[in-house]
């Protein structure tokens, strides 16, 4: 519904869209809650989503050891299946294995920086990009 009602209007109309969690968390996230349940999930996955799912221009992807994101989490032990080391783990990894393919796509980031740094990279970034499609789009 998102899809429909938001996001392919607005680019319809050449409007920038920017999106927390998008496609590429849906792969990363699925393929490892199918492993060993679907033989080859990330080859199901994209040919399940072929032909309506959108593949975003730009994706920025915080990277940090897992351990060190759960420590920023602690709620006292309490945790869902995907707050656990070795999901965040093979899930991080199937990010990284989607950067590997799409190195042009995604700019990495290490986490691990000061919150403040990495908003102003990330929002410089933004307008350096809008700029430039702005600039196309004009």
């Amino acid at each position: 519904m998102h899809l429909k009602t938001i996001l392919r209007p607005a680019l319809a109309e050449g409007r920038i869209v920017i999106s927390d969690r998008f496609t590429d968390s849906r792969f990363a996230y699925q393929q490892v809650t199918l492993a060993g349940v679907i033989e080859d999930p990330r080859r199901w996955l994209t040919a399940l989503h072929d032909g309506w799912s959108l593949t975003p221009d730009l994706t920025f992807l915080l990277v940090i050891p897992p351990a060190v994101a759960l420590r920023r989490i602690d709620r006292g032990g309490q945790r869902e299946h995907f707050e656990r080391e070795e999901v965040l783990a093979a899930v991080q990894q199937e990010y990284l294995a989607r950067a590997e393919v799409e190195p042009e796509r995604f700019v990495l980031i290490d986490a691990e920086e000061e919150m403040e740094a990495i908003a102003s990279f990330v929002e410089d970034e933004i307008r350096r990009v809008c700029g430039s499609q702005a600039g196309r789009l004009g």
